[in-house]
């Protein structure tokens, strides 16, 4: 029986990135993914690494996270390219909030720039004049293809690392013994490990369903939408909108956000949690979104797994609202990740098993800097 100083059960972005971080502190490290390869919330979203939209530890952890990426990027194509993220201001309110992020900004160092309307239109030509009010710039961030940035990292650990990484092994039982903890997986092999890190979402209650229950774990459905390529339409970087700067946690924190209200225009957005994001992939293709439903953990299938065609017309309608290229779907989706109000949810089932999950939608921007500061903690 194989024996490893640590198993992570979970080969998404948290999961993978904490497998990084101890091999890379000199621990054997074996990494199981239930399925052929990550299909959850790691694949699922805009991979778009933006610390600017964050909150106390998270921002920070964020802002590590960026100089990871950066790092594992000059030694491997991890497909991350360096074109920033500008938040678009739409109304005097958003702009004033928008002025007050950048002022907060300013006074801890983190890069950003304001910009007016001229200039926001003059980088970012296909914006409705008649949207844009001005915006806030942040030249150091990333954007992300998600589904080769798993692939290629987990490669990367492999080759440099020494990282052991078996796909298609579902794990059954995780029990711990007098030297650590014991892994079956469904096909009865069996390994030995110091200790065990789950990573793998909600999907923790195939393991500890009792845990699950009481962890207080939602589970968010979003909804994204991937439109046509557009001859000679290029967007430099991650654009994000004024329904963005309404919703951000970093945004939330300044003094304007208190007395902020919802126009009428965009009340049954805000119902179904729908800010609007503009990303470019690397094939020219957009991905424009995304919403927000909410179920408890234990209960997540009452989400479904379809898209609805009506919140899909919402975004695609706000959407026309604020570029001015055709919008041509190609195809829609449905991406889930689980959360805490508690900010993430870590879990000693004992001295060797050790659950964290819940990172919600900051798993992008900020699980690579979180997860070296856990694996410091704990490994």
């Amino acid at each position: 029986m194989a024996t490893y100083d640590l198993v992570v059960i979970g080969a998404g972005a948290l999961g993978t990135f904490h497998a990084y971080h101890a091999a890379k502190a000199g621990q054997r490290v074996l990494l199981l993914e239930k399925d052929q390869y990550p299909i959850g919330a790691t694949v699922r979203n805009f991979g778009q690494v933006v610390p600017s939209g964050l909150a106390g530890r998270w921002f920070e952890y964020g802002r590590r996270s960026l100089e990871i990426y950066q790092d594992i990027q000059s030694q491997t194509d991890l497909a991350v390219r360096n074109n920033g993220t500008v938040y678009i201001a739409s109304d005097a309110d958003e702009w004033t909030l928008a002025n007050e992020l950048y002022d907060r900004y300013q006074k801890i160092g983190y890069d950003c720039e304001l910009l007016s309307k001229t200039q926001c239109l003059a980088k970012y030509p296909s914006l409705r004049p008649d949207y844009v009010v001005g915006g806030l710039f942040f030249p150091q961030e990333l954007s992300v293809e998600p589904e080769l940035m798993i692939h290629r990292l987990i490669a990367f650990i492999q080759k440099k690392y020494g990282v052991d990484y078996k796909s298609g092994s579902a794990v059954i039982d995780c029990q711990s013994n007098y030297s650590g903890a014991i892994i079956t997986l469904a096909n009865r092999q069996r390994f030995q490990a110091g200790r065990v890190l789950i990573c793998s979402g909600h999907e923790v209650r195939l393991l500890f369903p009792d845990v699950l229950a009481d962890a207080g774990l939602v589970v968010s459905k979003l909804q994204m939408l991937l439109v046509e390529p557009v001859k000679g339409v290029t967007l430099p970087g991650n654009i994000l909108t004024g329904l963005t700067i309404r919703r951000y946690e970093s945004f939330q924190e300044c003094p304007s956000y208190a007395t902020l209200a919802t126009p009428e225009h965009l009340a049954e957005l805000k119902k179904w949690g729908i800010h609007i994001l503009f990303k470019q992939a690397i094939d020219g293709s957009f991905i424009v979104g995304d919403s927000h439903e909410y179920a408890d953990a234990t209960k997540a299938e009452d989400l479904g797994y379809h898209t609805q065609d009506y919140i899909n017309t919402l975004m695609l309608n706000e959407a026309r609202r604020i570029v001015d290229f055709p919008l041509v779907v190609k195809k829609a989706w449905a991406g889930f990740y689980s959360q805490t109000q508690a900010e993430i949810f870590e879990y000693d089932v004992d001295e060797h098993i050790r659950i964290v999950t819940g990172i919600g939608g900051k798993g992008m921007s900020s699980g690579a800097g979180y997860a070296e500061d856990s694996i410091r903690k704990w490994v």
